[in-house]
């Protein structure tokens, strides 16, 4: 097994700027685990745009960088190569071909492993598959938590350094007092129901919990593209049952585009306690969110969430949720309330103690 060592966050960058190769560059993860003013020395490349994105457009999905073509032609301008996601549509061949190409020209790969098990795909082998390739070949890896530091080890033989998830809410919302109410408000987010969803079980359960507890209301949100016949995310079953519902005043019901982030924090604030309906994952940015705004989260114990930040545990897996373990949840949330929200201060001190441990990492690379 390969140990090593976590970095000190103490250490001052050397000299000098580390150009990095990021894919993605533009995700809010990667934007705050770098320092805001460029004080770490470490210069991202933009995120080249996919082809048929709009000129105007800041999606960098699916990833340029991954077609090791982009790597032979572009190799001068960056000096370390920084995977994080977007590789869910690449095949083990093409990974391995990516991995040949910095190879080729001595450009260290670094992998930072977010998801464990990829919360997009219903079969895991591919996903499986993907990180067989890019695990063993990464000269640095990079997790959230012990939790999944040890599952890597166990499965891999490579023990990575563990750096905790930064904040996702920027200032002035990350200091912006939360809304005043009396009532105890709790929120499901269906969105575009991923593969690792089951948010009409969880809703009805909810809704038998929500009518046992004083103050209590249930509010659940989906996009529209939920009762679009034309849409992937088409949900007719899903459709009928929060319907169905919401006619009985179980639930407050709202369909809606996605929010951009000035919605996404009123609405995280709204809320006393958000429920993510996930059947497996390995991390969340929604959860820190919340951790960020105070709102008390409730999440199935499928991943490695409560060593991220403190939260409310239920059994849910694709085999089914356990109804009364939710019900424990809830009511500890109501009981505890307020849930405990992040510190200003705290988080930006967090976000320059990564600054300075990816450059440290990085510098370890190039050396």
């Amino acid at each position: 097994m390969t140990t090593t060592a976590s970095p000190r966050t103490d250490q001052r960058p050397r000299p000098g700027t580390i150009r990095v190769a990021s894919v993605p560059a533009g995700h809010v993860y990667v934007r705050h685990i770098h320092a805001a003013d460029g004080s770490d020395g470490v210069r991202l490349l933009p995120d080249p745009r996919p082809n048929g994105a709009p000129s105007t457009s800041e999606r960098w999905w699916p990833p340029v960088m991954l077609d090791p073509g982009w790597v032979r032609a572009h190799h001068e301008t960056f000096d370390v190569y920084h995977l994080h996601f977007g590789f869910d549509a690449q095949s083990p061949a093409q990974l391995a071909a990516l991995v040949d190409a910095l190879r080729e020209h001595g450009k260290p790969l670094v992998q930072t492993v977010h998801d464990l098990r990829n919360p997009h795909h219903r079969d895991r082998r591919a996903h499986d598959a993907a990180l067989d390739v890019l695990i063993p070949a990464a000269d640095c890896l990079i997790t959230l938590t012990q939790g999944a530091a040890t599952e890597i080890a166990a499965r891999w033989g490579r023990l990575p350094h563990v750096l905790p998830h930064p904040h996702v809410v920027d200032e002035p919302e990350l200091s912006r007092p939360r809304d005043q109410h009396t009532d105890f408000v709790i929120g499901l987010h269906a969105k575009s129901v991923r593969p690792n969803m089951a948010p009409l079980d969880v809703a009805r359960a909810l809704a038998a919990i929500t009518a046992g507890l004083r103050g209590a209301r249930l509010r659940v949100d989906m996009h529209h593209d939920t009762r679009d016949p034309a849409a992937h995310a088409y949900s007719p079953e899903l459709v009928a049952g929060l319907d169905a519902l919401a006619r009985d005043g179980l639930l407050d019901l709202r369909v809606h585009d996605y929010f951009d982030d000035d919605a996404l924090w009123a609405y995280l604030r709204s809320l006393d306690l958000s429920v993510p309906p996930y059947t497996f994952g390995t991390h969340s940015g929604w959860l820190e969110a919340c951790h960020d705004l105070g709102t008390a989260v409730a999440v199935s114990d499928c991943g490695y969430y409560p060593q991220q930040r403190p939260c409310h545990l239920f059994r849910l897996s694709p085999d089914g949720l356990d109804a009364a373990s939710l019900d424990r949840a809830v009511r500890d949330a109501y009981e505890r309330r307020p849930a405990p929200r992040a510190h200003a201060g705290a988080r930006l001190g967090e976000r320059a103690a990564l600054a300075a441990a990816h450059r440290v990492l990085y510098e370890r690379c190039l050396s």
